[in-house]
């Protein structure tokens, strides 16, 4: 595009890192580093990230940006240092569209948190004083979208960031450094953890059935669903599912009235506009299967099998948050998740998923008949896999 003059203008130039964190990957800016009409929150800062991704793309491949053309490929993250008292950082994500003109502020990515603190040392975030010349650095994260903190625990050697290791991670395919990360008092401090005041609830969905549901509000808002009652056997990969429209079509339906039910939208249509949250997911008893790597997950390996759709389709392995919904879930007595994992109580549960098998901790208490859950934990890994400078037509901004 021209300007006033009739002339082409030049792209602007951005320092940025793509790194992976878990199963995902996305874009890592410093806040100080963007245009500054991109510091604060808002359009232009949307549409700076839509642009940079290739969004919207009606061809679904974002073959004009840097996104994966996948919900786990196609996030940003911004990070600064914090303004918040005993934290290191703080940390906001953003769930860009792929097909839409849209940016899902409204949770984080368990995923990319496991690269938030390597990124924050790597750009000079932390105070150096901060960071052993060997052993672990202990980085407290403001999670700025969902106002928790994260604790990350990364391997360091030489006084530089460890990223390689071995450490495997189903989902990804060579092993790397294992960073612990810890996400502190991830449920819903402000109201309760189980939005309608119960672990099972019946969620009426007009025009497709009936459901027993377990809906949650931690680490990410999640409803989970019996996988028999649904028709499957929870035991899919993704061809099972995102080939098909009218499965998706029904996922969307239900997932739009959680929403509702759970108080997180008023209305079924603004379902539309808060696609990152809640996340739907369906459980069922530990069943042999193949990975999508061909890998064989025999039940005697894992408590449960769990399927989660993030953005609209199923997701290829787990997303970090939902998989602190399930840890938390597995923790309380009588969810549809610790009834799949062969109920009673819990403080860790290992599930299956389409890429293979993950672990996750998660200790819970109840006060005065409410669940909160203190701390959920589980090792993931990250790696710098591009650094410098992405550019975007100037006419974006």
């Amino acid at each position: 595009m021209t300007d006033k003059t009739g002339h082409y203008q030049p792209q602007l130039r951005i320092p940025a890192t793509y790194m992976r964190g878990g199963t995902s990957k996305g874009l890592f800016f410093s806040l100080q580093d963007l245009p500054n009409a991109a510091q604060v929150a808002g359009a232009a800062r949307d549409a700076l990230l839509l642009r940079i991704m290739g969004s919207p793309d009606p061809y679904g491949k974002q073959t004009d940006g840097m996104g994966g053309a996948t919900s786990s490929t196609s996030k940003a993250v911004i990070i600064s240092k914090s303004v918040k008292d005993d934290h290191h950082v703080d940390y906001l994500f953003g769930q860009v569209a792929i097909d839409k003109a849209f940016v899902d502020w409204s949770g984080n990515c368990g995923n990319l948190s496991a690269a938030v603190g390597a990124f924050a040392i790597n750009a000079g975030l932390v105070d150096s004083s901060q960071i052993p010349a060997n052993g672990v650095a202990v980085i407290r994260i403001w999670q700025e979208n969902i106002s928790k903190t994260i604790v990350a625990h990364i391997p360091i050697r030489n006084g530089e960031v460890q990223e390689t290791g071995d450490f495997e991670l189903d989902g990804v395919t060579f092993p790397a450094a294992e960073i612990k990360v810890e996400f502190m008092n991830p449920s819903d401090t402000e109201n309760t953890m189980f939005p309608t005041g119960n672990i099972v609830d019946q969620l009426d969905v007009p025009g497709i059935g009936h459901f027993n549901a377990t809906m949650i509000n931690a680490g990410i808002a999640t409803v989970f669903l019996n996988a028999q009652e649904l028709g499957y056997q929870g035991t899919e990969l993704q061809e099972a599912i995102n080939s098909n429209p009218k499965a998706l079509e029904m996922f969307e339906t239900i997932r739009a009235f959680a929403a509702v039910k759970m108080g997180l939208i008023e209305h079924i249509e603004q379902a539309a506009t808060r696609l990152h949250t809640p996340k739907i997911a369906f459980v069922s008893e530990a069943q042999d299967y193949l990975a999508s790597s061909g890998k064989a997950i025999n039940k005697e390996q894992i408590d449960l099998n769990v399927r989660a759709l993030s953005m609209g389709k199923l997701h290829h392995a787990m997303m970090g948050t939902a998989a602190v919904a399930i840890g938390s879930a597995a923790a309380i007595p009588g969810t549809l998740v610790n009834l799949a994992a062969g109920g009673g109580e819990r403080q860790s549960v290992t599930f299956g998923h389409p890429s293979g098998i993950l672990k996750v901790g998660a200790q819970a208490s109840q006060k005065e008949g409410q669940w909160s859950v203190d701390k959920a934990v589980m090792s993931r890994s990250a790696r710098i896999l591009m650094e410098g400078w992405v550019r975007v037509p100037a006419t974006t901004l």
